[in-house]
């Protein structure tokens, strides 16, 4: 497990053409989590989701402010990564995809085996990429990222590429691998109804990168889609996101118009 403090972060982004304004893709983010935490961060496009979950990789510096990662009980922290895309050698099988980001001590059948068997991967052990379903590849890559023993695990919509019906038996995999697993997950979505089945905190953010929400998830765990306590806090998320999205259209005149035109269409 780890310990994660955002302080005042702002990332700004030099413009594309001379006539055009710094971009500010974050302004301002300051939170903390730690222990066995599941955190989601959603928003809308653009909000700076990404940008975020890249400063606490290492991949982006912030323009002002800090984020600080370390073990739990002091220390660096070991991070692991679960894209998009599984980003799967494909040359290599399931199991060497594994072995192939271990430390020289790990690199071993015997060290990733137990990691293939929590994502429920026995008997896929030397199949390659390209003979696996999405679903499946992704199972791949959420293991290798569990095979490293990450003190935090981030995630970047992980399951956005995939079908509904294979995203939500995803979903209900991960509590369980969580569960068991006890890792301090940053989860980063655009799904408010994956965000209320996972997280035990979800932080909104707005348009501009700021934080607009921070809100505790009570609901005990494993939770279902057709549980009704949680669809009941998936409409008051919706709500939170509606009156976001009505604060930001009265701010801009040309949000206001379009919607008020879609109105009277509709």
């Amino acid at each position: 497990m780890a310990v994660l403090k955002a302080h005042k972060v702002t990332k700004e982004f030099p413009p594309t053409t001379k006539d055009q304004p710094v971009v500010r893709a974050l302004d301002g983010i300051d939170f903390e989590m730690s222990g066995q935490s599941f955190v989601s961060m959603v928003g809308p496009s653009g909000c700076g989701k990404s940008t975020f979950l890249n400063i606490v990789s290492g991949v982006e510096t912030p323009t002002t402010g800090s984020v600080d990662v370390t073990a739990d009980g002091g220390g660096a922290a070991r991070l692991g990564y679960v894209f998009q895309d599984p980003r799967l050698l494909p040359w290599l099988t399931v199991t060497d995809n594994l072995i192939y980001v271990q430390p020289k001590a790990n690199k071993k059948l015997e060290y990733v085996q137990p990691y293939l068997d929590l994502v429920g991967l026995t008997g896929f052990e030397h199949m390659y990429p390209a003979h696996l379903s999405g679903g499946m590849q992704q199972r791949v890559g959420i293991a290798r990222a569990f095979s490293v023993e990450p003190d935090l695990l981030l995630m970047d919509e992980p399951f956005s590429h995939l079908d509904a019906i294979t995203a939500r038996g995803m979903r209900a995999e991960l509590q369980r691998i969580w569960a068991r697993t006890k890792r301090t997950v940053l989860f980063i979505t655009h799904d408010v109804i994956e965000a209320v089945q996972l997280s035990d905190r979800i932080i909104i953010l707005e348009v501009g990168g700021r934080i607009y929400a921070d809100i505790e998830v009570g609901l005990s765990y494993p939770r279902l889609q057709t549980d009704p306590a949680v669809a009941t806090l998936q409409s008051e998320i919706l709500q939170v996101f509606e009156e976001m999205e009505s604060r930001r259209a009265s701010k801009d005149p040309r949000i206001a118009a379009k919607a008020g035109g879609e109105s009277t269409t509709a």
